[in-house]
């Protein structure tokens, strides 16, 4: 039986957000013991915000949930691939489809963004 490490990173392991149509990175968060236990049991992705050092569920804001379809994890136990069905717009919290909208071009880094919603609106900060 394979038990998940989170002994390697304080705790913690990398989730890879993937939607589940088409294959599309969408994020990377960290997960704990705690917060895979809710996504196998809920069915939602949850995850633990370093900076915030607070718990949280995909779309509680934004309404931008996302339903795991299936759950993968590495030959060392110790990083998850969750494939999911994104619901609305977008995964990232600056309104774009993908957290990945940055691209290394000519030497530099360059944004590709073309948000789906307004963040200012939704998160009202």
């Amino acid at each position: 039986m394979i038990e998940i490490n989170f002994d390697k990173m304080g705790g913690l392991i990398p989730a890879v957000i993937q939607d589940y149509e088409n294959g599309e990175v969408l994020m990377v968060a960290f997960m704990d013991k705690k917060t895979l236990d809710l996504t196998l049991r809920d069915g939602k992705t949850w995850f633990f915000s370093r900076t915030r050092n607070k718990y949280w569920m995909k779309g509680e804001e934004s309404g931008n949930t996302q339903d795991v379809m299936e759950v993968l994890t590495d030959c060392d136990a110790d990083t998850v691939v969750i494939k999911v069905k994104q619901n609305g717009p977008a995964a990232c919290h600056t309104g774009n489809r993908s957290c990945f909208y940055v691209k290394w071009e000519d030497g530099q880094w360059v944004e590709h963004s073309n948000p789906l919603f307004n963040p200012a609106e939704v998160y009202k900060k």
